[in-house]
């Protein structure tokens, strides 16, 4: 089989009316994304630039922030949101991957696009995607989606675009952008088999966002790590602003109800609360007050209310998201080593006799370095498979837990859905379920309990 396959021919060949149309050719070019004749390193962002030249080069007209990182990147793409929302300002966010539907990836004013808007952004795109389809480097998937995303906003005469990068950085298709901030929220070690297998390696993947005089907002990086991010600042004379350098974060405060932190980034010094489980995510609003800071969109006393009232209602979907309260139910799309230590600390502050894990983990991730930690103070594990292309097998992951922690009860339910209910209906009230390993076991428990 060669690409395009038959069915992405036939998605892009017909104009999109409905919602279940853009669907067909969403599934099609994901799932002929492994036949795709991808560019080399240095025509990485040819196939996006074909596409967007071909719409107009919307991304040109658009005042961006773009945000990078291992983990946080999302959230804190949700914290800007929430303080240049509480300004005034209208705001274009684009985030990947999704919880529950591809709509969720593109928000505007706040709220996620309709499936009207969805579709006619994608119609608007579709017959350039179809034209380009026989060239050596065919845009795919993510092309696809970055150019609705750009056209979206244009359309919609966003003041500000939130975009946060897919996969790395520099190959990214998001990186045609000139941001009036870069921002780097983390390095571990990720998608080794696209970044590289060192710290060093991926930090240069995400060092490749940033642009000549930009300035570069960054969260507490591991020291190889910062130094590949610090030499590629330099070289391009962009001003460099670190959490806990720079600017900083302080939890006074975290519990049931969420944190209150203080935010110094002089010359503003903020009390402010945030009404999330998780004292990790206080950096993450210290970065998103420092981009927005550095790239003078408010005056500072408009952007002092903004932080206050803004981060005071923000919600954050899959992050640490409290779902229901007897028993406990928390959601966290965690899959890394620090992301998931971050969740285990930020379940400490639940009371409850006893924690139950829901997981599920995509290919490629490190089970060894993931499984212990989730397992450790679990009382059962349900292991289930919230995505039938990414997530691994059940029985591979029940297997490696049941050799290590033979006393820890185990259980296969491979409908992420029923997983959730099956694991929540003996729950004693004072007792908690975690739902994580993935963003899409954290979206099947939104599926069941934020419907």
């Amino acid at each position: 089989m060669s690409f395009p396959t038959e069915d992405v021919a036939a998605a892009t060949a017909q104009p999109l009316r409905h919602a279940d149309d853009l669907a067909r050719l969403i599934d099609a070019l994901v799932a002929a994304e492994p036949l795709r004749p991808c560019p080399p390193a240095a025509l990485a962002l040819q196939p996006v630039g074909e596409l967007l030249a071909r719409i107009g080069n919307p991304e040109r007209a658009l005042r961006c922030i773009h945000v990078a990182g291992s983990k946080g990147k999302g959230s804190t793409v949700l914290l800007c949101e929430a303080i240049l929302g509480a300004a005034g300002l209208r705001v274009g966010s684009y985030t990947s991957p999704h919880l529950q539907r591809y709509s969720e990836r593109y928000r505007v004013g706040g709220r996620e696009i309709g499936e009207a808007e969805f579709v006619a952004a994608a119609e608007r795109v579709r017959p350039h995607l179809a034209a380009l389809l026989s060239d050596p480097h065919p845009p795919g998937f993510f092309d696809f989606a970055t150019a609705i995303a750009f056209d979206l906003f244009e359309s919609e005469r966003v003041d500000v675009a939130l975009i946060e990068v897919g996969l790395g950085g520099r190959r990214d298709p998001t990186n045609v952008i000139s941001p009036l901030v870069s921002c780097i929220t983390s390095v571990e070690l990720e998608h080794t088999d696209r970044l590289g297998t060192t710290l060093t390696a991926i930090a240069g993947e995400k060092a490749g966002i940033i642009k000549p005089w930009t300035p570069v907002v960054i969260g507490e990086l591991p020291r190889e790590a910062f130094a590949v991010v610090e030499t590629q600042a330099t070289t391009c004379a962009a001003p460099l602003h670190r959490l806990g350098i720079e600017f900083a974060a302080e939890v006074t405060r975290a519990d049931a109800e969420g944190l209150a932190l203080r935010l110094d980034c002089h010359p503003l010094a903020l009390d402010l609360t945030l009404p999330v489980l998780g004292p990790h995510l206080a950096g993450n609003a210290a970065m998103a007050l420092a981009c927005i800071r550095h790239a003078d969109l408010l005056p500072l006393p408009q952007l002092a209310d903004a932080a206050r009232r803004g981060l005071a209602q923000v919600t954050l979907p899959g992050r640490t998201e409290i779902l229901r309260r007897a028993p406990w139910v928390v959601a966290d799309g965690a899959h890394t080593e620090a992301s998931t230590l971050a969740l285990m600390r930020s379940l400490e502050v639940l009371p409850s006799s006893e924690r139950h894990m829901v997981v599920s983990i995509s290919s490629g991730k490190d089970l060894a370095t993931l499984l212990p930690i989730l397992a450790s103070k679990a009382a059962s594990l349900v292991v289930t498979r919230a995505d039938r292309q990414r997530s691994l097998e059940p029985i591979t992951i029940a297997d490696w837990v049941r050799q290590r922690f033979p006393d820890l009860p185990v259980r296969i339910i491979d409908d992420p859905l029923q997983a959730v209910r099956d694991t929540l209906i003996d729950l004693p009230p004072d007792s908690l379920m975690c739902v994580t390993g993935s963003v899409y076991a954290a979206g099947a428990a939104r599926a069941v309990l934020a419907a």
